[in-house]
């Protein structure tokens, strides 16, 4: 599948702030499900780190832009040719050890509801079995309800709320995932909304579960699905805050506005 993805992310301080600068994770990294044809990241008046590569295997950029500034738009764009591999992630460059990702989180930490939900997971014959089960059972726990939850929310807070999003599923089943010993990750990226999709927005996130013999293995528990070709993968992290694809600071204090709008089509 050939996806197209047009994202716009604008900025507004009052008053002016002296200097911004980022760190973007915004460049899909080519593998085996994905291959980027054309991809561009732009910003008036903004100068551009060079990319690297990060210890995840994801494309690092930095970007500062002096003040005053009173408003700036970060726009993507690009086209990427996307394959279903079933989920598995292959061909994708990295150099840190999964087991770095057993780390817990503010947001992932245990909680009582979440050792309630491990305590009905059955016995599965295999970690990809049991890799399954625990989305399927975040998917059943967790209503997806637009809304219903705010960026800092936590896992388990989300869990005994049992309404959220994608990032609380992600958040979820990861916390679930490591709290059974399985390393687990947060991953950004877009997803083509079809007609078929379920829990969707262009903007995504899902998690990625190490499973022995297959390597990483994503799981959208939002949609109940593993990642196919509707899916365009930027990032990863221990967790949403620490995948976040925009992180940074502004020198200054005041308001701070933020309007985003994505769009991803079939081309």
């Amino acid at each position: 599948m050939r996806l197209t993805v047009r994202h716009s992310t604008i900025y507004c301080y009052d008053p002016p702030r002296a200097r911004v600068a980022q760190s973007h994770r915004l460049t899909p990294a080519g593998s085996a499900s994905q291959r980027v044809l054309d991809w561009q990241v732009d910003c008036d008046g903004a100068a551009f780190g060079a990319s690297f590569t990060d210890g995840g295997g994801d494309t690092v950029t930095t970007m500062t832009v002096p003040g005053p500034v009173a408003a700036l738009e970060i726009t993507v764009s690009g086209t990427v040719e996307t394959t279903d591999t079933a989920g598995v992630l292959r061909g994708h460059a990295e150099r840190v050890a999964p087991d770095v990702y057993l780390r817990k989180t503010r947001t992932t930490a245990p909680g009582v509801a979440l050792t309630r939900l491990v305590e009905r997971l059955g016995d599965a014959a295999n970690d990809l079995d049991a890799a399954h089960e625990m989305a399927r059972l975040i998917a059943e726990t967790i209503e997806y309800t637009p809304g219903a939850t705010h960026a800092g929310m936590t896992a388990t807070e989300a869990i005994e709320l049992g309404k959220g999003v994608c990032q609380d599923h992600a958040q979820a089943l990861i916390a679930l995932a490591r709290m059974r010993g399985m390393p687990a990750r947060y991953v950004t990226g877009y997803m083509f909304a079809d007609q078929e999709a379920g829990a969707a927005e262009a903007s995504h996130a899902w998690a990625e579960l190490h499973v022995p013999g297959l390597g990483w293995v994503g799981f959208d528990a939002a949609n109940q699905c593993c990642p196919d070709e509707r899916y365009i993968r930027l990032g990863s992290g221990m967790d949403a805050l620490d995948a976040a694809p925009m992180p940074g600071i502004s020198l200054g204090v005041g308001d701070e506005s933020l309007d985003i709008s994505v769009n991803v089509a079939q081309q």
